[in-house]
């Protein structure tokens, strides 16, 4: 029998400062009750118990409500793996006026699927370079013109220590944009002077890439200012080409601690300090990559 997730907080804590009217969380899951959507068999874990596709969403609003937040984009779970019925229920159930998605496709993704993705509201497709998955780098590569004729692009999961001076070059030659998931999951204790780190703040300089800055409690521990000098290296590199996201509702935590998402708000407002720049972040740039 397969492990449950843990359940999110109920409602984070208000951050510390109001969000700009349009603030997005560019980064989160949907969920449902047992039976209401295909579970993927290669799963890990299920998701918490207690609450069916309509509890989950509710809940998702309280913490949307909680945090001041109007939009957000939900990246489909591996817990369903290919099937990405979840999420576009969730985006329907929301809304096309505050809502996207990203979906999960496998190399052999038609071009029926792909079309599906973008009449769904779905903006793009991810891959998992850490721990592999059904859509592989060189699947994605061999899409890429047609996910650029749907308007899609590419997120993907990497180690920048471990796997950017191999990427580097095919994110380069992509012809859709790429986004790093949660600040390139570095190596935290090397810093932003670690090598591959750097080539990671390259493509943003140069507009090749964008970055979550998502996921710091998979990184450090709450208050996460272990991990303030990365996020500030990223802003500082490009604040055009970052997002942030919440990582909502923090499945497959491993050695993680469940985080409050409020706190995790409260980590990009300390390192941004700036109204603009944090606007840009929380609104422009996502209002720019995935239309609204």
């Amino acid at each position: 029998m397969k492990p449950h997730a843990e359940m999110p907080v109920a409602v984070p804590q208000s951050p510390d400062r109001p969000l700009p009217p349009g603030a997005c969380d560019a980064h989160i899951h949907m969920v449902a009750a047992p039976g209401e959507f295909d579970l993927w068999d290669g799963r890990v874990e299920n998701p918490a118990p207690g609450l069916d596709f309509e509890g989950w969403i509710a809940l998702y609003e309280r913490h949307m409500a909680a945090l001041g937040l109007d939009r957000v984009v939900i990246v489909h779970s591996i817990l369903y793996g290919a099937d990405n019925a979840v999420t576009k229920a969730a985006v329907a159930r929301l809304g096309r006026d505050r809502a996207r998605g990203i979906g999960l496709v496998t190399d052999a993704a038609t071009d029926a699927e792909l079309d599906a993705l973008a009449e769904a509201g779905l903006s793009g497709v991810r891959l998992n370079y850490v721990h592999g998955g059904v859509l592989s780098w060189a699947g994605v590569t061999a899409m890429a013109d047609r996910l650029k004729a749907r308007g899609l692009h590419v997120q993907m999961l990497m180690n920048a220590h471990r796997h950017m001076a191999e990427l580097d070059d095919g994110v380069r030659s992509m012809p859709v944009d790429v986004v790093f998931d949660h600040i390139g999951w570095p190596d935290v204790a090397a810093g932003p002077d670690e090598p591959g780190f750097q080539r990671l703040l390259a493509l943003l300089a140069g507009g090749r890439a964008w970055v979550k800055l998502s996921g710091l409690y998979r990184l450090a521990g709450a208050p996460y200012e272990a991990t303030d000098a990365l996020v500030a290296a990223l802003v500082a590199a490009n604040p055009e080409r970052c997002l942030w996201g919440s990582d909502w509702p923090h499945l497959m935590l491993a050695d993680a601690q469940m985080p409050d998402a409020g706190v995790l708000l409260n980590a990009l407002l300390r390192v941004v300090t700036d109204a603009a720049t944090r606007k840009r972040i929380l609104v422009d740039n996502p209002a720019q990559l995935y239309g609204f």
